[in-house]
């Protein structure tokens, strides 16, 4: 056993006295020591604890010790912890020291410990203990493993290939993980330079203490499994140990190539658009293709709902950048381009990112670009779907619409997105740019140099931004190629945008067409931090490296997509500096630039060092192998080129940037950093500063492996190059990206092993993703102590910090997290829990790529003939070196193979599979002034050879190649067995393949077997004599990897690619024994790769064997070639190949179908030929396959030996040949039946009551929460089991149950959980409930009024399902929310340690409150008793399935599967979608395989024919006559077909050689057609069983167009056990819409299953029971007829078995009920997408039984006509709008307009009432509205003809809403709008009793007022408020209305007629209104006298006063003088 032992000696230093004591943790277990009493400065503890470990120690894990002052009564308070990493102990396994500890703050303080500590690793290969001081291990070791293996991983004990931890008992595989953790000398925080611990093999550490028990047994040797990382599939992710790093597998480029996309998208309505009494279109914009729909007039609330469809065929990257664009704009037309409203843009990404890749109803907000202080300016409500290929889009099923209408709550935004969105603006700034490269695209210049010969090849540059739709360009730069611009674009657009992507580009400007340099893209999403301490989107200022076409320039450049940002670029462009900020606009301040047009300013220049300081790297590589050269290259000389940025590019760089010297001298005045480089003297430093660079290795010719490949000979002399190069320093970024990187390589290693364990179905999944989530939190709290330094490094930009920040806190909850799940993990839900770990690992990987560039990538080129061929690009940060091993690149300093492969769009398809050479380099970047140890991660045992020139004899200078003088010589063994799942090469379906392995420089290949895909080769290849170079035990751990390919051998021609894969060998070296656990290897599956998809699996083993000094004789013998036939071949040896069973295979042969021309030549006798592992068995040859494509013999059966372990299963192949003339043969079609595992028989347990599938079954339909505390299988319908003595159970059904069903399953109270009423098994039960139904009808409240029966149809019965369809689906929603709930208080629960019954308290309140929330609404509608659901009257329903029946009922594949035959070449297209053009045919048949001997039982049963063998009670197969019914009853969401984007559709039925066209009922424009239809056709199984239902478009002239079809199999239906024939219905009735369809009554339905199931019954017994099988069913026993009276029958009971048929034992299953299945439509030329869906259900009748009555009748229901009376009474409190002429005084001439929503032009308008002064207007004034309506859709129908040229009507279907506007009119100018209100007419507030009561509280509050349906209450009479919006976007009231709505039916308006107006009939009086409302012009002497009287009456009196007085004053004053001198004078 592997163990750390720690002696704790001595604490000392301690302050005080007192009682001391120590904890010691390691791996998260900690011990406690004894109690050290009363010590004064030193406690003397001398205690060992030991520690049992199952892995390796890791030289990064922690031990830490902390001493405490004891306390008996207070808790312990902490002295101080020492830490430290166990780098010292994983090497030298010893050490002992004295340090000092740490205290809370970090800081050291004096108290020390003294502490020795050995390590025991499981080969002794760490120190040398001696043996007393390590715990006995028993002797017999191998015994002892080999049980603990076999019971951790069942048998294969073997990982795929070997590690060091594996000798001795190396049975447990731990795997090595590329390179880790060099950090640290003895405690964290301080730096050692040496790194001589290369050799150190490390493992993760996992100690997962959960009971002692567990540790108990750890210390009896039982291994911790956590920690085994079982060999995943492709054997070299795994095991790569520290010298190599994994190679990708994946070869091809993806992303470059386009796909098809299909974007639809439904514009349905638009609300409160701003504005006055406007005509608005909406506009929808794509990229560049735009749409409009039509023009509604009038009205600030259109109504569309309508569809257009965009088809787009492009590369992802770019559709998901197109932006979607909703414009609204108000009165366009021919002439006039009309003014836009607003508009709404989102980009394509955005809506493909969200679940389902849609919106649904949502409403998108509409702001003005022109004008951003405005406001919202509208909402639109539409659906958005994007559809890729194969993906496939449920509509939702929507709850009620009133839900949708609520606009805040459903707006067409992504989660996590505020609804107020504030405008801002972005800047992008543009510094400057370099290493462009040389160019001149300008024609005329070529043209220039041909005849002058003058070579002007600078660039034009100048920088295009586009974001959001718009586009930015800054100024242009002449010939320049490091342009300066100091310029900012900036854009005005809300925040946070729906757009993802900045897109920048370098571009060169032309007089005749300017071209892509280079393109970098920000995404918006790496730059900013949506979270609470989130931060603005920021960037820079940093450098951006562009990539793209190689930089020679040719006048046509075949790579150019890659300039424009399209697939990986080959080569280095160039960079630019720039930054991207963000500021939230204030749109209230005044200055503020209201428009969003796209500005650009100068900015001022940044400094230098504003990026980091400058610093000189050095990147070397050696080239250790260079083989699989393509041989079309193969015979000219091949060096290889190595570039970082321009640097090392020697044909078409650019010469060094000028300031390469002013650099130099910065970099001297900086403080040298030696202290990291001690040995690293001044003077050294200064030579290698004229180093010169070698980039690229002396040439060489290739020598010849085979065939198809060459190698270089480079054997052990192995060339080198070095590049010094001067980047910003900013390693920081790439550091903390690595160390993410590196945790979720490791998680997802751990992750597929997961899946690989449960796949395989191992034991322990859940200890092994224990140990992963333990790395993880182990990972991210590594991630958190490391990531925070270098903080005030130069050029630190505001996004370094911030993400810095971001991802400390990420990375530390997700360690909590971890840490936390862990606890959780158990068996039973491993699978969820594998999820939310799965998004760790993508959270992970988002949050390590570095939005900000710093080193550009590596570029590794082959070069022929000066010519560039292929390349690979390595990620510079994954070669970066640092002295901190977390943080170095993942294949720096390691060997790793690389692929080359053609650049661009050469390597699309077949020829990027190809490898155009492999290399073994390795690679190492770093600073300069650190690469001392840049050797030393190469196999050991090299010379250097330094460069002539360079002969100083300085050391520092690195070599030119190397030599090796140590080789290995080995035997490689690759023992190649099977593969399985090839992909077809051939036409004909098939391939002969061969495999070809190559190892080294060497290959060889397997023999040909042709014509299969899942050959068995069971073959060994030997390799001799391979030689490998380096010291043997570092090959041991690290052997070089295998590559095997296999191809298709072609009788003309190059054999062709099938595809990849890699392995490593299992190595002996010549020292050690051949023998297990290691040897013989065992064969594993390695998945073989084409490109990028999988193209099968290989089952092989390798090993890899020493040849020692005595020759081959030493190594394991082998045997020789032992099948005389096969020649010199030798097979896999017996030890590898697996141990073999005998078996028996029975094939059920019924017929072939579909078979197509095979050479333009019908099948006409086709045979069946099975075969598996060699054995097989032939069908009877099918005489004439037009008559009857049925075998006449039915079971056949061969046995076989097949491998014990069902995973090695071979596949069993299944052929179909043509027999001609002469014997001739031809393959009609193959398929391969990968895995058996379902065909497996097992004996049926006699004990087992059908509930498992039953429950299985019924989970499907509906969901009971029971408080979600039951299980859901649990079998609890509203039938409940109870046992009765005799061992019958008693199923009691009552009837009303079963009438609605759903109605007590799934109607969920809003404060309740739903409970399933267990009836009581006593009779009372019945009685109690008739008397309760009784008391229910007199309360009255419950039930409606009685729906007439004879007012029901079939389209009643199926909108009642729909509604219960979405009830369940609502009910499945919450049930799964509260699943959820429940989850996470459990999480809660487990950490917090509550018991289980306050969980489920808690759970329950939690519920409650979130129920409150809902139910307060709810409650309130309730209680008006106008919820517009009120418990429904009881009709009869039928299934609704939103999916096809298939996929309900497995395929009706119950017992006869269908087998798709394939020939021709497999499509090497992305997704699988053409494989459907390869199908040439179907055999139907079965298979079942048992182990021999079988038991007797079986056979010995009654009735068992022998020659069915297991295929026992299976029908005849012989032609039978059926007629089959077809229902259509509609289809939604057709992809439009005409240009108008509508399309006209008709159904057509084609069935064998009948068809049934309907297309003189063709549907006029619609896309939602109802065809409400049946047809009946005869057909004949089995010639004619694949019925075809398609839907066409109808055109006047041209053909007409397929819009879409599907397929449905009949025969399966047919034979089927679910009795897919006839659906059975709920309830048995004889007459009215639920009339029975099926001819066989229920009782004879169940008589004939009984007898097919040899199953006892049915017994009718009294009182209403029936007894099937040991079962008892009680149900009414009475029937109406049509005169309603009663009969007794039995046919209720017998249909209650019917429902709960997957009851009885043994034979039970769900019988199919009545239904109606929604098919998605597809189209063969657009694959994989949906093209619309049909809603219909298929009865069929066999002609041998009584004929069914006739068809149901679906037709479409007719619109009631209605008639709408509206008396417009008075109007009050209308705001004024003119002003008078002479007095200035506010008036209002108003008037009433109002309308019928969707019939503008049939609006009334009301007289006028001139001059009204107090808003108050009498009218008296009737409007009348005929119209048609639908009652059970809530639309009024509305047909007319869309244009004067359309050919017919269109039916528009429209919410009935009453439009009432109140107007000004004028009499020379437009008359103005003042107010409107819209009511719906089922859902509207009631009116006020007066005007005062009337408020906008009415509107703004309709959610909560109670409503009223002018439907049901027929006539309302009330006041209603108008309204209108202000400027600021307020409503406001602009008046009221008193009105009265009349609602009459059409015969009910014939006989009461009225007028309109106030005319005759039913006339209305004239209304009383004010002398003032006679025109001023017409009367002017009343106006006047109005005037005089009553508005001036007492300003005139008040003026009469006024004079009298003045004139009296004036007397006064005129006579006062005079008298005065009168009196005087005394006259």
């Amino acid at each position: 056993m592997m163990s750390l032992m720690v002696h704790l000696k001595t604490a000392g230093h301690l302050r005080g006295k007192g009682d001391r004591m120590a904890k010691v943790t390691f791996r998260g277990l900690s011990f406690y020591s004894r109690v050290a009493e009363n010590c004064e400065d030193v406690a003397h503890f001398n205690e060992i604890f030991r520690w049992p470990i199952a892995s390796r120690l890791d030289g990064n894990e922690m031990l830490e010790i902390q001493v405490y002052n004891y306390s008996k009564v207070f808790s312990n308070r902490l002295v101080g912890t020492f830490c430290m990493v166990l780098q010292k102990v994983a090497e030298e396994g010893h050490l002992e020291l004295t340090d000092t500890l740490i205290d809370d703050n970090n800081t050291s303080i004096k108290t020390s410990v003294t502490i020795e500590i050995r390590y025991q690793s499981m080969d002794g290969s760490v120190g040398v203990w001696s043996d007393g001081e390590f715990l006995d291990v028993p002797e017999d070791r191998d015994g002892m493993f080999a049980f603990e293996t076999e019971s951790l991983l069942s048998g294969q004990s073997r990982g795929s290939g070997t590690s060091p931890g594996r000798s001795l008992q190396g049975s447990i595989p731990t795997f090595r993980k590329a390179g880790k953790g060099v950090f640290s000398a003895m405690k964290l925080g301080k730096i050692r330079s040496s790194r001589d611990d290369h050799k150190r093999g490390d493992e993760p550490a996992v100690l997962d203490m959960e009971d002692l028990d567990r540790k108990a047994m750890r210390l009896a040797g039982f291994v911790d499994p956590d920690t085994i990382s079982l060999a995943s599939v492709t054997a070299v992710t795994t095991n790569v140990s520290n010298k190599r790093s994994k190679p990708d597998i994946k070869m091809e480029p993806s992303s470059g190539r386009p796909v098809d996309y299909q974007i639809s998208i439904t514009v349905i309505e638009a609300r409160q658009l701003i504005g006055l009494n406007m005509d608005p279109v909406v506009c929808v914009e794509i990229g560049d293709d735009k749409k409009y729909t039509s023009m509604k007039e009038s009205t600030n609330c259109p109504y569309y709902n309508e569809y257009f469809v965009f088809d787009f065929h492009v590369p992802p990257d770019v559709m998901f950048d197109k932006i979607i664009k909703l414009s609204v704009i108000h009165s366009k037309n021919l002439l006039r381009s009309g003014t836009l409203v607003g508009t709404f843009k989102m980009d394509v990404g955005t809506v493909y990112s969200q679940p389902e890749h849609q919106f649904y109803h949502k409403w998108a907000i509409l702001s003005d670009p022109d004008d951003i202080t405005a406001g919202c300016k509208g909402y639109v409500k539409c659906d958005i779907a994007v559809v890729g290929k194969g993906d496939n889009i449920k509509t939702p099923h929507k709850a009620n619409e009133t839900d949708e209408d609520e606009l805040e709550g459903n707006l067409l935004l992504p989660e996590g997105i505020p609804v107020e969105r504030q405008w801002a603006r972005f800047y992008v700034k543009i510094y400057r740019a370099e290493g462009l490269p040389k160019m001149n695209t300008n024609i005329m210049a070529n043209v220039k140099k041909a005849f002058i010969g003058e070579n002007r090849d600078l660039v034009d540059p100048y920088v295009q931004v586009q974001f959001a739709g718009q586009k930015g360009k800054t100024s242009v730069q002449k010939s320049s190629y490091e342009p300066i611009w100091n310029e900012q674009v900036v854009f005005t657009e809300l925040f946070p945008p729906l757009c993802k992507r900045i897109k920048v580009q370098i571009r060169d400007s032309d007089k005749v067409n300017d071209v892509a340099i280079g393109t970098h893209f920000v995404d918006l999403r790496k730059i900013s931090n949506d979270g609470d301490k989130g931060f603005l989107p920021t960037l820079g200022p940093a450098w951006a490296n562009m990539y793209g076409s190689t930089r020679q320039y040719t006048l046509m450049d075949e790579h150019q997509d890659l300039n424009e940002g399209l697939g990986e670029g080959v080569s280095f462009r160039a960079r630019l500096l720039l930054s991207v900020a963000v500021e939230i606009l204030d749109t209230t301040s005044p200055e503020l630039m209201s428009s969003t047009e796209v500005q650009v300013e100068s900015v001022s220049n940044i400094s230098e060092s504003a990026t980091g300081k400058i610093d000189e790297f050095f990147l070397f590589g050696s080239f250790l192998e260079a083989t699989m050269i393509d041989r079309k290259i193969g015979d000219k000389a091949i060096s290889f080129e190595i570039t970082i940025g321009n640097y090392g590019n020697q044909i078409d760089g650019v010469s060094k940037p000028s300031s390469r010297k002013k650099k130099k001298k910065d970099s001297e005045n900086e403080e040298e950093e030696s202290e990291l480089i001690q040995n690293s003297s001044d003077d050294e430093a200064d030579e290698d500063g004229d180093l010169v660079s070698v980039s690229s290795t002396p040439p060489m010719k290739p020598v010849i492996t085979d065939r198809n490949y060459f190698h270089l000979p480079y054997f052990e002399k192995k060339p080198c190059v070095y590049i010094k190069s001067w980047w910003q320093d900013q390693r920081r970024r790439l550091y903390n990206s690595n160390m993410m990187d590196k945790i979720a390589d490791k998680l997802e290693e751990g992750l597929n092993d997961v899946q690989e364990i449960i796949k395989t179905e191992k034991a322990f999944p859940e200890r092994r993703l224990r140990g992963v989530l333990e790395e993880l939190g182990v990972g991210c709290s590594r991630f958190v102590t490391l990531a925070n330094k270098d903080v005030n490094q130069a050029g630190r930009t505001k996004l370094d910090r911030e993400r810095l920040k971001s991802c400390m806190r990420e990375m530390d909850s997700m360690g909590q997290q971890a840490k936390q799940i862990r606890t959780q993990v158990k068996k039973n839900i491993v699978k969820e829990k594998l999820k939310l770990v799965q998004n760790f690992l993508q959270k992970l990987r988002f949050l390590a790529d570095e939005p900000q560039h710093s080193i550009p990538d590596v570029f590794i080129w082959m070069m022929s003939n000066n010519k560039r061929i292929a390349y690979a690009r390595v990620p510079s940060k994954d070669i970066l070196y640092s002295i901190v091993d977390e943080e170095t690149g993942k294949d720096c300093g390691k060997v790793k193979a690389v692929f080359l492969k053609l650049p661009g769009k050469k390597g699309f398809g077949p020829a990027g599979w190809t490898v155009q050479s492999k290399l073994e380099l390795y690679l190492w970047l770093g600073l300069n002034k650190q690469r001392k140890d840049f050797l030393s991660g190469l196999p050991n045992g090299f010379e250097e050879i330094k460069s002539a020139k360079m002969s100083h004899g300085l050391h520092s200078v690195p070599p030119v190649s190397l030599v090796y003088n140590m080789k290995q010589v080995f035997q490689l063994r690759a023992h190649m067995y099977q593969a399985r799942s090839l992909f077809a090469a051939d036409n004909s379906g098939l391939s002969d393949p061969f495999a070809r392995v190559f190892f080294s420089t060497h290959s060889q290949v397997t023999e040909i077997l042709s014509e299969t895909l899942c050959p068995t080769w069971d073959q060994l290849l030997v390799f001799d004599d391979v030689e490998l170079f380096g010291e043997a035990s570092e090959l041991r751990d690290d052997p070089p990897i295998i590559v095997v390919e296999i191809f298709d051998q072609d009788t003309v021609g190059k054999a062709e690619f099938i595809g990849r894969t890699f392995a490593k060998p299992t190595i002996k070296m010549c020292d050690e024994h051949y023998g297990p656990p290691r040897f013989p290897p065992q064969l594993e599956y390695y998945q073989i790769y084409r490109g990028n998809h999988a193209a099968g699996e290989l089952l092989a083993a390798f090993e890899l064997l020493q040849i020692g000094q005595g020759g081959r004789d030493d190594l394991p013998p082998l045997e020789g070639p032992t099948d005389s036939e096969r020649g010199p071949i030798l097979p896999v040896p017996l030890g590898i190949r697996p141990i073999l069973s005998r078996y028996r295979i029975e094939v059920l042969f019924w017929g072939l179908r579909d078979l197509k021309r095979i050479n333009l030549a019908q099948v006409d006798r086709p045979r069946v030929d099975i075969e598996c592992a060699g054995r097989g068995v032939q069908s009877v040859l099918i005489q004439n396959y037009k008559k009857n494509p049925n075998f006449s013999t039915l079971v056949k059966w061969f046995e076989v030996d097949l491998p014990e372990n069902e995973l090695l299963h071979p596949p069993l192949n299944i052929r179909v040949v043509d027999c001609r003339a002469f014997g001739r043969y031809i393959l009609v079609g193959s398929h391969a039946v990968s895995s058996l595992r379902r065909f497996i028989y097992t004996t049926p347990d006699k004990a087992s009551n059908n509930w498992a599938t039953a429950a299985k079954l019924m989970n499907g339909y509906m969901v009971l929460t029971n408080g979600g505390s039951q299980p859901r299988s649990s079998p609890s319908l509203s039938s409940r089991t109870f046992s009765r003595p005799a061992g019958d159970i008693l199923v009691n059904v009552d009837a009303e149950h079963l009438v609605r069903k759903m109605d007590t399953v799934v109607k969920l109270d809003a404060t309740s959980d739903a409970i399933v009423k267990v009836d009581m098994t006593e009779e009372e039960s019945d009685r109690d409930k008739k008397q309760k139904k009784k008391k229910k009808k007199k309360g009255g409240v419950e039930e409606e009024e009685e729906t007439d029966e004879r007012m029901l149809d079939w389209w009643s019965k199926y909108f009642a399902s729909i509604e219960t369809l979405k009830e369940t689906l609502r009910a499945q929603d919450a049930a799964q929310a509260e699943a959820e709930e429940r989850e996470d208080l459990e999480i809660a629960a487990e950490a917090a340690d509550i018991t289980h019954d306050d969980l489920l308290l808690k759970g329950s309140r939690a519920k409650e409150r979130s129920k409150e929330k809902k139910s307060s609404k709810d409650k309130k509608k309730a209680a008006d008793g106008s919820d517009r659901r009120p418990v429904k009257a009881k009709v009869d329903e039928l299934v609704v399935y939103d999916k096809e029946l298939e996929s309900e009922y497995g395929n009706f594949e119950d017992w006869l599967h269908t087998f798709n035959l394939y020939r021709g070449k497999a499509g090497d297209d992305d997704e699988q979608a053409l494989d459907d053009d390869r199908i040439v045919g179907r055999f139907k048949g079965s298979l079942c395989m048992y182990k021999l001997p079988v038991s007797e039982e079986i056979t010995r049963e009654a009735g068992f024919d022998p020659n069915m063998g297991m295929f026992q009670s299976i029908p005849h197969n012989d032609p039978i006559n059926v007629l089959v019914r077809v229902y259509v009853v509609r289809a939604t969401d057709l992809h439009p077909a005409d240009i108008n984007g509508k399309a006209d559709p008709y159904v057509v039925i084609k069935l064998g050689k009948s068809e049934v066209k309907d297309k003189e009922n063709y549907i006029s424009k619609q896309l939602n057609p109802v065809f409400g239809k049946s047809f009946d056709i005869e057909a004949t199984f089995p010639m004619e069983s694949m019925l075809t239902v398609s839907v066409y478009d109808w055109d006047l002239v041209g053909t007409d167009d397929l819009i879409g079809e599907t397929k449905i199999d009949l025969e399966n239906r047919f034979y089927s056990k679910y009795r897919a024939t006839c659906g059975i219905s709920s309830n048995y009735s004889v007459h009215g819409y639920n009339v029975w369809r099926d001819p066989l009554k229920p009782s004879q339905i169940l008589a004939k299953l009984c007898k097919d199931g040899k199953i006892d019954g049915p017994h009718y017994g009294p009182g209403g029971r029936v007894k099937v099988a040991n079962r008892i069913f009680q149900g009414p026993t009475e029937i109406e007829d049509e005169n309603g009276l009663k009969k007794q029958t039995e046919e209720h009971l017998a249909l209650t078995v019917l429902t709960h048929w997957e009851e009885i034992p043994r034979v039970g299953c769900k019988l199919v009920p009545e239904h109606v299945e929604t098919r998605p439509l597809l189209n063969p030329d657009k694959p994989g997408i949906e093209q619309g869906r049909i809603e219909m259900w298929v009865d069929m009748f066999p002609m041998d039984m009584p004929a069914p009555g006739p068809a149901i009748d679906t037709a479409p229901r007719k619109p009631k006509r209605y008639e709408l009376r509206v008396i417009i009474w008075n109007t009050d409190e209308v705001i004024l709008e003119d002003d008078d002429y002479f007095t200035g005084e506010k008036s209002s001439d108003i008037f009433v307009r109002g309308w019928l929503k969707g019939q503008q032009e049939d609006r009334q308008d009301t007289d006028v009432h001139y001059h009204s002064l107090t808003g108050e207007g009498n009218f008296n004034w009737r409007f009348v509205f005929p119209f048609d309506y639908l009652m059970a859709e809530e639309k009024i129908v509305i047909s007319k003809k869309e244009s004067m040229f359309s050919w017919d009507e269109t039916e528009y279907k429209i919410p009935p809403r009453l439009t009432l506007q109140v107007w000004d009119a004028d009499h020379f100018s437009a008359d103005d709008f003042l107010g409107a209100i819209e009511l719906d007419l089922n859902r509207f507030p009631r009116g006020a009793k007066t005007a005062k009561q009337c408020s906008l509280a009415m509107i703004r509050n309709e959610q909560e007022l109670p409503t009223i349906s002018i439907f049901k209450q027929k006539r309302v009479k009330g006041w209603w408020p108008f309204v209108a919006r202000d400027e600021n976007d307020e409503m406001e009231l602009t008046g009221k209305v008193e009105a009265e709505l009349h609602l009459v039916t059409a015969e009910e308006a014939e006989k009461s007629p009225v007028g309109l107006g106030r005319n005759e009939p039913d006339p209305l009086e004239k209304p009383n209104r004010p002398d003032t409302t006679f025109l001023w012009f017409l009367s002017p002497l009343k106006a006047i006298r109005y005037l005089v009287c009553n508005r001036y009456k007492w300003l005139i009196i008040k003026v009469v006063l006024a004079l009298l007085l003045l004139i009296m004053l004036g007397l006064f004053l005129y006579s006062m003088p005079g008298y005065l001198v009168k009196k005087l004078l005394g006259a």
